[in-house]
């Protein structure tokens, strides 16, 4: 699926006016991107039923259609299951509004992050060709590098609950000695592992699939690579944090609604697939 129309909505006869045009599926489906399968699929669970038929009985859109589809592929891409998208649609106008409005300050959001991150990405390759030292963060630093996210907020609460545990030391030690393009590679893979995650998501790819257990092996590698040592059992122990622990579930569901119940049910089934 895709949010942009290709090359504009022309009508089968070549205008570029839309009054009283109709397209059939295919062409709907050539001028959208959106594949016969998913359009029949959508007319099928009424999502999207085209306004009217041809003589020999084949769907037939009109410009009405085309605009209600445009909105399933905008909420679509905003994450929304399929099965709440007709709610969305079918909500009062200024309801409708008010969620986009939300979900744009989201994407602004996510937007200037990943913007930030591109940054500290130029900033490590500049040093790489150039030849540069790096040197180990001071705390300013570190915050700046997390843009609002600042690691040692926690630090109190984390050395009270795990300060006598090996990982919390192997922690300690390794994050000390990172540097401000050490910590951007860090966030940069953890960014994909989570875009990875939310892929499968919005897709509908159950958490208990290979796919998404693959994505949890990632998870776990990326942890044990930066951090500490993770077993099973300590991912296990992890994934049940980032539901019960409300801090951990905003962060994790800034990225999309849901994420950390889809991530943490992943993660879980892995481990126990490595207790099998």
């Amino acid at each position: 699926m895709t949010l942009t129309w290709r090359e504009g909505l022309r009508c089968p006869s070549g205008g570029s006016t839309l009054d009283a045009k109709r397209w059939t599926v295919g062409e709907v489906a050539a001028l959208t991107g959106v594949s016969v399968r998913t359009l029949h699929h959508y007319d099928e669970i009424g999502l999207l039923r085209p306004a009217e038929r041809s003589d020999g009985n084949y769907r037939l859109y009109t410009p009405g259609d085309l605009a209600r589809l445009r909105r399933v592929l905008t909420w679509r891409a905003l994450g929304v299951p399929l099965a709440e998208v007709a709610g969305v649609l079918d909500a009062p106008p200024d309801l409708e509004r008010e969620a986009l409005r939300a979900h744009a300050g989201r994407l602004r959001e996510d937007l200037r992050r990943a913007e930030h991150t591109l940054r500290e990405v130029q900033a490590r390759l500049k040093a790489l060709e150039d030849g540069a030292e790096e040197t180990i963060m001071s705390n300013e630093d570190v915050k700046a590098v997390f843009d609002g996210f600042d690691p040692t907020q926690y630090e109190a609460e984390a050395r009270e609950r795990w300060g006598e545990t090996e990982a919390y030391r192997q922690s300690a030690a390794r994050t000390a000695r990172y540097s401000r393009a050490d910590w951007a590679r860090i966030r940069a893979e953890m960014d994909g592992i989570t875009a990875d995650y939310v892929e499968l998501m919005d897709a509908g790819v159950p958490a208990t699939d290979v796919r998404a257990q693959g994505v949890a092996a990632r998870h776990r590698a990326h942890i044990s690579g930066a951090y500490y040592d993770a077993s099973p059992q300590m991912m296990r122990g992890l994934a049940q944090m980032w539901v019960a622990d409300e801090r951990f579930t905003r962060n994790i569901d800034r990225a999309r609604a849901g994420l950390a119940a889809y991530q943490t049910a992943a993660v879980t089934a892995w481990a126990d697939a490595q207790d099998g």
